[in-house]
């Protein structure tokens, strides 16, 4: 009998399918290496595939797209609910199998080679970005031992280090000198890296229609509107702006019951750096609201004068959240209303 039904559990080197048919009967379980994978799947008629949204799940999804199947990908965590008992490979594909085949199931949009590029560019800074302030740390503790202070902020510690470099030394013995140098040589090249990345990923924004439209709302940078392209695509995965937001985690948690409504704080459930890109980018937004508050929306400004920062920053990011949503679904610009 034909199969029309496949659960992957995607592995490194080993591989689970697990296969039914159109009435449900189990057709195959069993395990395959990473070599095996494609030539298994090209033998078999086009069918429905479920695997976990993880690591290289996106790969593996358009490669058997190429192949003619159907393929959707699931979060981990909305499949663990079909898992009957136990732990290991061969349940854990029975448990996609079935949670694929669920009409209520949420799935994760395929993401196209493009977009892991330019996720390429977003996720490498941040691992620069945590040693050059490593760096910052070592020099400031370094350097504290002599009395030397560094004033707080990151370009502090770059000037330092510029200024170390162009023959500007501390009264600090020389073996202390050489370690000194080798340091602010890491520091500023770090941070050369880090403007590479910045402006990379402008150039890149200036190339997608989609990342333009989106740097029209009020408090999206190019930084935020290429990472929101390149994760989450055109939107059309999402019923509406809510579940956007909810996706990001910027919606309160539900406690409701008996009748009675209880929202607690925000369910930080979503991308963690999406969610951090839209907070930062609200609390300038906030900051400028006390230089220029003619430019703000009558809402935001309310909201600023009746919450305290912190929640309010976090309130304008849900519903800037639901803008970008409607923005790129529309696939239009953002129209600012004052009323």
């Amino acid at each position: 009998m034909q199969v029309t039904t496949v659960g992957l559990d995607l592995a490194k080197n080993i591989f689970q399918v697990h296969g039914i048919t159109s009435n449900g009967t189990v057709a195959f379980n069993k395990s395959l290496r990473r070599a095996q994978l494609l030539a298994f799947f090209g033998k078999l008629e086009p069918c429905l595939i479920g695997m976990e949204a993880c690591g290289a799940s996106h790969h593996w999804a358009r490669q058997f797209q190429k192949l003619g199947h159907e393929v959707r990908l699931m979060p981990a965590m909305y499949v663990k609910a079909y898992v009957k008992r136990g732990k290991s490979d061969a349940i854990d594909a029975e448990a996609i199998c079935e949670a694929v085949t669920r009409p209520t199931m949420r799935f994760v949009a395929i993401k196209t080679e493009e977009q892991q590029g330019v996720l390429f560019l977003h996720r490498a800074p941040d691992l620069v970005v945590r040693q050059r302030t490593q760096l910052s740390n070592m020099l400031r503790g370094l350097l504290g031992e002599f009395g030397i202070v560094i004033a707080q902020g990151i370009g502090h510690a770059v000037k330092l280090a510029k200024a170390v470099l162009d023959g500007d030394r501390p009264s600090i013995p020389e073996v202390a000198i050489e370690v000194l140098t080798n340091l602010c040589n890491q520091m500023v090249a770090l941070h050369l890296r880090i403007l590479w990345y910045d402006k990379r990923i402008l150039l890149e924004g200036r190339r997608d229609p989609k990342v333009m439209l989106l740097r029209t709302i009020p408090g999206v940078g190019p930084v935020t509107a290429s990472a929101i392209v390149a994760t989450a695509g055109d939107g059309h995965q999402f019923r509406n702006g809510r579940e956007f937001a909810a996706w990001l985690g910027l919606t309160p948690i539900n406690r409701s019951s008996g009748g009675k409504e209880r929202l607690g704080r925000i369910s930080k459930m979503g991308d963690r750096c999406l969610r951090r890109l839209l907070v930062t980018g609200m609390t300038a937004r906030l900051n400028q609201m006390k230089v220029n508050p003619d430019r703000v929306d009558p809402w935001a400004m309310s909201l600023r004068e009746r919450k305290p920062p912190r929640v309010a920053t976090v309130a304008m990011a849900n519903k800037t959240a639901r803008i970008i949503w409607a923005v790129l679904t529309r696939n239009e610009r953002y129209r600012l209303h004052t009323a």
